[in-house]
């Protein structure tokens, strides 16, 4: 099926020592490995990438036109703020799902609102290091429907 690429925003590379009270102790390393593992048995390759820089981000979203089946995104604070990287996922029209550790709309009024979301087709948040692995299950199911749909009959 090809590879899916894992984007992860700013201050994520803290994760296990960053308020674990709300993000729990698993550090982004340890969610990448469980990723990897998870999409060598559903047949995707996993490129993972952690920045705090949203011009960053813009690129790997760019690069991954004609590179990438889908993209797996933790876009963190950039998700209630950032045009660019909504208009990035636009852009490259890839079927990107929209992931976080923390569950956004239970917590403070100025992150329920996901600037992102619509140019995601979904949305798995509040599970902590899982919210990625349930996120993969749901690109890879999407991209299997995608490409079921596309094949010619046989009959």
């Amino acid at each position: 099926m090809g590879a899916v690429l894992v984007l992860s925003g700013p201050n994520l590379q803290l994760l296990g020592v960053r308020e674990p009270e709300m993000y729990g102790s698993e550090t982004l390393s340890s969610i990448h490995d469980r990723l990897t593992d998870r999409g060598r048995a559903l047949g995707v390759s996993i490129d993972a990438r952690q920045s705090n820089h949203e011009g960053e981000l813009v690129t790997w979203i760019g690069s991954a036109l004609g590179a990438c089946a889908g993209i797996l995104f933790n876009p963190g604070a950039y998700t209630h703020t950032s045009i660019a990287l909504y208009d990035a996922l636009r852009a490259v029209r890839l079927p990107c799902v929209e992931v976080h550790l923390s569950h956004p709309d239970a917590r403070e009024g100025f992150r329920r609102r996901s600037r992102i979301a619509p140019a995601c087709i979904g949305r798995v948040s509040g599970f902590g290091g899982d919210s990625y692995l349930l996120g993969l299950d749901g690109l890879v199911a999407f991209l299997n429907r995608q490409t079921t749909q596309h094949e010619p009959s046989r009959g």
